[in-house]
C-alpha cells in the first residue's frame, strides 16, 4: 500500500523539527503536525524566553555593582510591557525561522492536532494521513496539584505574559523551573516566596550544590521556605490568599505552580492502539525509541528519559539513523551537562558525590568556595562554588559542578573533557586562563577531607 509519507512527526518542538529535517535530508517524504507555534516548549514558553527574562533580571544587580567600580548609581525601573513585547517579537522571529527550516528542508507542515488512528494513520482535523513510520514528539505539560483554588494559579505556560507584573509572587516547587523563576522575578523587583515541600531544592543535584545555591538565593532576597507546602488558595479583594499546610497564610498577587511536568499525550489516542506507557504516562520505548508498535516511535519529554532540549535533539537523530541511516547511532545519557539559570547560575556534568560513592566507592573530592574577583570591589557577599569528583582507582574526573556567574558557559567545555575520559592528572597539567573563575577547575590540588 502506498503511503502519503515515509515519516510523519506529531509535534514540531525541538526533537520533532530536528528529526523531520534530518529525515527529509535523506531524501524521504516527511510531514510534521503541529497545532500551535513551531519550536515547542523550549522556544515558546521554556528555555529561550526564560533565558531572556533571566538576562533582564540580571541588570539591577549589575547596576548596583557598578558603583564599586566608580560609576554613579543608576536609577532604573522595569518596563514590564516592553520586556514582554520584545520577548514576543524574538519568539515570533524564531517561529518564522523554524518554519523556514522545515520549508527549505522539504518538510510538509500540517497545522492541527494529530491523533493516531492506527499503526500507520494519523488524523489531523478532518483529514487523515498515512505514513510508513510515525514519530511522537509532543513534549510535556505542567502539572498543577489538585487543591482548593488551584484555578487561581498559573504555570510556566502563562508566566511570561502576565497582564500585570506581580509585585508579590508565590512560587511552589523546588526544581529547575521554580528555582529559576524565583531568581528571575526576584531580580526583576518582585517580592518572591519560594515554597518547597522537601528539605532542599534541586534534589537530584549534588548536595553541596543544593546547600550552596539555597544560601546564595536567600542572600539575593528570595524568601525560600523548605519543608512547607500549600493547602489551598482563595481569591481576595487585594490578591490571592495562600493557606499553608501548617495553617499559616500569605497574601500575594500571583501564585505560580512549578511542581513538575508530565508527558503530553492527551488526545493522541494511545490507549486505543495499545501503546504502552509508564507510571507517569511516559511512552515506553526501546533503545531505538521504538514503541511496542513497530511503526511508531517517540522521543523527548514524552518518553521522559531526561527532559532537556539537547537530549530530545539527540534522540531524534537516533530515530532518523535507525530508519533511514545505517542504524549504528546510539543514545548515551552519561555525562550530559545541564545548567540552572538561578542567581547565581548552577551547572553540572557527571555524577554527584553520592552517585560517585555508590558507583566507585573510593573517590576524591576537590572543592573551592571563594569570592569572585568582580565582587572584591562590589561589596557584595556573593560567592562561587566549584567541585570536582575523581574516581581514585582510575584518576578519572567523574563529576564537575559549579555555582557562580556563567556556570553554564564554563561547564559546557568541561563536559567535553568528561566525555573524553579526562583524568585529574590531565586537569592538573592544563594551564588556566588568568584571571578567570574557570581556572579554579585546573588549579585545585588538595582533596577535601570527608
Amino acid at each position: 500500500m502506498k503511503m502519503d509519507f515515509d515519516l510523519l512527526v506529531i509535534g514540531a518542538g525541538s526533537g520533532g523539527v530536528r528529526a523531520s529535517r534530518m529525515a527529509a535530508a535523506k531524501g524521504v517524504k516527511v510531514a510534521v503536525v503541529e497545532s500551535t507555534f513551531l519550536g515547542g516548549t523550549c522556544v515558546n514558553v521554556g528555555c529561550i524566553p526564560k533565558k531572556l527574562y533571566s538576562y533582564a533580571s540580571s541588570f539591577p544587580g549589575a547596576f548596583s555593582s557598578a558603583e564599586g567600580f566608580g560609576w554613579s548609581q543608576v536609577s532604573s525601573t522595569l518596563d514590564w510591557e516592553k520586556l514582554k513585547h520584545n520577548r514576543a517579537a524574538e519568539i515570533a522571529r524564531l517561529n518564522e525561522v523554524y518554519g523556514n527550516l522545515l520549508k527549505n528542508s522539504g518538510v510538509q507542515l500540517l497545522k492541527g492536532h494529530g491523533a493516531l488512528v492506527d499503526a500507520n494513520t494519523v488524523k489531523v482535523g478532518e483529514k487523515t494521513y498515512t505514513a510508513k513510520h510515525i514519530l511522537i514528539a509532543t513534549g510535556g505539560w505542567p502539572v498543577v496539584p489538585d487543591i482548593p483554588g488551584k484555578e487561581l494559579a498559573i504555570t510556566s505556560n502563562e508566566v511570561f505574559d502576565l497582564p500585570v507584573f506581580p509585585k508579590r509572587l508565590l512560587i511552589v516547587g523546588g526544581g529547575y523551573i521554580a528555582s529559576e523563576f524565583a531568581s528571575i522575578f526576584n531580580g526583576l523587583g518582585a517580592k518572591v516566596i519560594q515554597v518547597y515541600r522537601s528539605e532542599k531544592i534541586l534534589r537530584s543535584f549534588d548536595e553541596d550544590l543544593q546547600d550552596f545555591v539555597m544560601q546564595e538565593m536567600i542572600k539575593h532576597g528570595v524568601d525560600l521556605r523548605v519543608n512547607s507546602d500549600i493547602a489551598s488558595l482563595e481569591k481576595t479583594a487585594t490578591g490571592i490568599l495562600a493557606t499553608f499546610k501548617d495553617g499559616r497564610t500569605e497574601e500575594v498577587d500571583q501564585v505560580f505552580f512549578a511542581t513538575g511536568r508530565r508527558p503530553n499525550t492527551k488526545g493522541l489516542n494511545l490507549e486505543a492502539l495499545g501503546i504502552q506507557t509508564g507510571k507517569r504516562g511516559e511512552i515506553l520505548v526501546d533503545e531505538h525509541f521504538r514503541t511496542n508498535i513497530p511503526s511508531i516511535y517517540a522521543v523527548g519529554d514524552v518518553v521522559g528519559h531526561l527532559d532537556l532540549t539537547p537530549v530530545a535533539l539527540a534522540e531524534g537523530m537516533v530515530v532518523v539513523d535507525t530508519l533511514f541511516g545505517d542504524g549504528t547511532r546510539q543514545m548515551s545519557y552519561d555525562n550530559i551537562p545541564t545548567a540552572i539559570f538561578t542567581t547565581p547560575n548552577v551547572a553540572t556534568v557527571g555524577l554527584s558525590e553520592a552517585q560517585a560513592r555508590e558507583k566507585y566507592g573510593d573517590i576524591l573530592i576537590f572543592r573551592s568556595d571563594f569570592k569572585a574577583l568582580k565582587h572584591t570591589m562590589t561589596g557584595k557577599n556573593e560567592r562561587t562554588l566549584m567541585k570536582l569528583i575523581v574516581d581514585k582507582a582510575s584518576d578519572k574526573v567523574v563529576g564537575v559542578h559549579m555555582v557562580g556567574d556563567e556556570a553554564g558557559e564554563i561547564i559546557q567545555g568541561f563536559a567535553v573533557a568528561l566525555k573524553a575520559g579526562a583524568t585529574k592528572a590531565i586537569f592538573d597539567s592544563t594551564i588556566g586562563i588568568h584571571p578567570t573563575a574557570a581556572e579554579e577547575f585546573v588549579t585545585m590540588r588538595t582533596p577535601v577531607e570527608k
